[in-house]
C-alpha cells in the first residue's frame, strides 16, 4: 500500500509505517481473514492477549450484540505464555510490519515473567500491557489503583527493552491520574481505553444473557465516552496515546488524532467489515493529502489549539 502523505508513527524509536492496528482479540489473521488483505498493509498486528498462565476463558455465552456495538466476556482463554513463546509466536516471523503482543495477568508480578519468559524475541516490536483485566487480589482492574498500576509497569519495564504500551480501562473518575501514573512508571505509551463494563438481561429467561453476568462493550456507541478521555490523557502525558473505542470509519479516526492521539486501533468494526483498518488508513491519507498536510504529526491534537 502507497500513500500520499507521511502516515508513520514514531514510538520510543520504533518507526509503524501507519497509525491503524487492531486492538487485541479483534481480527483473525490466519484463518477467517487470510484473504481479505495482506498484513503488511496494517501499521502493525495485535496479537490477542497471551496470560501467563493457561487459562480457559469464561463460560458461554461470550459475545452479544446490542444497540451500538457488542458485549463480550470471553475472558482471555490462553495457551499461558510459556506454551505461546515455544510454539506459536514463529508464526507472526516475517509478516511485513511491526508485531505488537498484548500480555495479561492475574497478579502484579505475572507482567514480569510474561517478559522475562519473552525475552524480548525479536519477532515482537512492541508490548502492550493489558492491565483492563480483573485482578485476583482486589477484584479490581490494574489499572484502577494507581498504585498497583504503578507497581505493575515499574517490574515490566525492567525486563524489557521493547516499547511498552499501557492499556488502561475507561471505568475510573479521572484517566489523568492512571495515564500519568504509567508514563511515571515508564510506559512509552498508552491505549485509551478498554471496553466499558456493561450487561444484557433476557427478559423471557430472566437471567443476564452473558455466561460472566457482565462483560466489555465496545463498538460505536462507546467512541464518545472514550473520546473524552483520549482527551483528557493528551493534557496529562506527553507520551503517545493509542485510541481505542468505538472505531468504524476514518472519519472516527481522524477525530482521535485531532484529541492527542498518535495511533488507532480498530475492534469491534473488523466483525461487521473485514476491510474497515485498510479503508481507515486509505480515509486518513486521502484527508491528509485534500486538507494540505505532508503527514499525520501535523494534525495530532490541533483540537485543543
Amino acid at each position: 500500500m502507497s500513500y500520499k502523505t507521511d502516515l508513520s508513527v514514531n514510538i520510543a524509536g520504533h518507526v509503524f509505517k501507519n497509525p491503524i492496528m487492531p486492538a487485541s482479540g479483534t481480527y483473525d489473521y490466519f484463518d477467517n481473514n487470510v484473504n481479505c488483505f495482506p498484513m503488511s498493509d496494517l501499521g502493525a498486528i495485535m496479537i490477542k492477549s497471551v496470560h501467563r498462565l493457561s487459562r480457559p476463558g469464561n463460560p458461554p455465552q461470550r459475545i452479544v450484540e446490542v444497540v451500538g456495538g457488542m458485549l463480550n466476556a470471553v475472558g482471555i482463554p490462553s495457551v499461558g505464555i510459556e506454551e505461546f513463546v515455544k510454539n506459536d509466536l514463529n508464526k507472526f516471523k516475517d509478516i511485513g510490519t511491526s508485531v505488537v503482543l498484548s500480555i495479561a495477568g492475574s497478579q502484579v508480578e505475572h507482567y514480569a515473567e510474561c517478559l522475562e519468559i519473552l525475552d524480548d524475541n525479536p519477532i515482537v516490536d512492541a508490548v502492550e500491557l493489558n492491565l483492563s483485566c480483573p485482578n485476583v487480589g482486589t477484584g479490581l482492574a490494574f489499572s484502577l489503583d494507581p498504585s498497583v498500576l504503578s507497581e505493575t509497569v515499574t517490574q515490566a519495564r525492567g525486563k524489557t527493552k521493547l516499547p511498552l504500551f499501557v492499556k488502561l480501562a475507561p471505568n475510573i473518575t479521572d484517566i489523568k491520574v492512571t495515564a500519568k501514573a504509567s508514563e511515571d512508571a515508564g510506559a512509552d505509551a498508552i491505549t485509551v481505553a478498554n471496553t466499558w463494563r456493561g450487561m444484557l438481561i433476557d427478559i423471557e429467561k430472566q437471567v443476564p444473557v452473558l455466561g460472566n453476568v457482565s462483560g466489555g462493550m465496545s463498538g460505536p456507541a462507546i467512541k464518545p465516552q472514550t473520546m473524552y478521555q483520549v482527551w483528557q490523557a493528551s493534557t496529562a502525558v506527553n507520551i503517545p496515546i493509542i485510541a481505542s473505542g468505538g472505531v468504524s470509519r476514518w472519519q472516527d479516526a481522524m477525530e482521535y488524532f485531532l484529541a492527542g492521539a498518535s495511533m488507532v486501533q480498530v475492534g469491534s468494526a473488523n466483525f461487521t467489515n473485514p476491510m474497515c483498518m485498510v479503508e481507515v488508513i486509505q480515509g486518513i491519507d486521502e484527508y491528509l493529502d485534500s486538507h494540505g498536510y505532508k503527514g499525520l504529526t501535523g494534525i495530532i491534537g490541533l483540537a485543543h489549539k
